[in-house]
């Protein structure tokens, strides 16, 4: 395990800062995801055909973003989003900056799958919501959010997995992060090992995501 110490001992300094801006980039956008998305989800669940508060222009208006945003590869949508980006941050380079598209992507696939998890409630729970006179937010907060929490943990999991894939490609703006350490002193300066090594951490990280994720959406689970 020498290799490994070496390893260590030259770019480990440099593993942890990567490692704390991968972790920057999925805390703000997962946070962009439970604070915009979800209610963005709830809101294309309520007012779509035969929803709770029907409403077409609003659910169209919410569904077509989702649609557009989903509908981009990643590093294309990064680029384009560089004058938005410049305009919003004051800068387009760097971790921060970078962290804008991921949140945007964040916002739109927690989205629809709060809108998915939301479908597979048995429809007799937002009727006997309207049946007993609840209101819109006491048919959301009482009984929808409550019956989906399992699966929405789980939906936050998968999200969470996929932004980490996402921000390893962020390195083309700045953004830093594991996936921009991999290429950077890994594969464009030929040293297989330290790329080898960056690639075990990350799925490492994937694991870790996916035990803790597993574990909190079982014990929420009311069936």
């Amino acid at each position: 395990m020498t290799w490994l110490t070496d390893l260590l001992a030259d770019y480990g300094d440099d593993l942890l800062e990567a490692l704390a801006e991968t972790g920057y980039m999925l805390a703000v956008s997962l946070a962009a995801a439970v604070l915009i998305g979800l209610p963005l989800g709830v809101t294309v669940f309520l007012t779509q055909r035969g929803g709770l508060i029907e409403n077409r222009p609003v659910w169209a208006v919410a569904d077509a973003f989702i649609n557009i945003v989903r509908s981009f590869p990643f590093l294309v949508l990064v680029v384009f989003l560089i004058p938005f980006t410049r305009l919003v941050m004051g800068t387009s380079f760097g971790t921060q900056a970078a962290t804008l598209p991921l949140c945007i992507v964040a916002i739109a696939v927690y989205g629809r799958l709060t809108e998915q998890i939301l479908r597979e409630i048995p429809p007799g729970i937002p009727k006997v919501a309207d049946a007993m006179g609840a209101t819109v937010p006491q048919a959301v907060f009482r009984f929808l959010l409550p019956e989906a929490r399992s699966g929405l943990v789980y939906a936050l999991t998968s999200a969470a997995i996929s932004l980490l894939s996402y921000s390893t490609v962020l390195g083309v703006v700045g953004g830093g992060g594991i996936g921009d350490f991999a290429m950077r002193y890994g594969y464009q300066e030929y040293n297989d090992s330290l790329m080898y090594l960056a690639i075990v951490v990350i799925i490492l990280c994937v694991l870790v995501i996916q035990a803790v994720g597993h574990r909190t959406s079982r014990r929420l689970d009311r069936r």
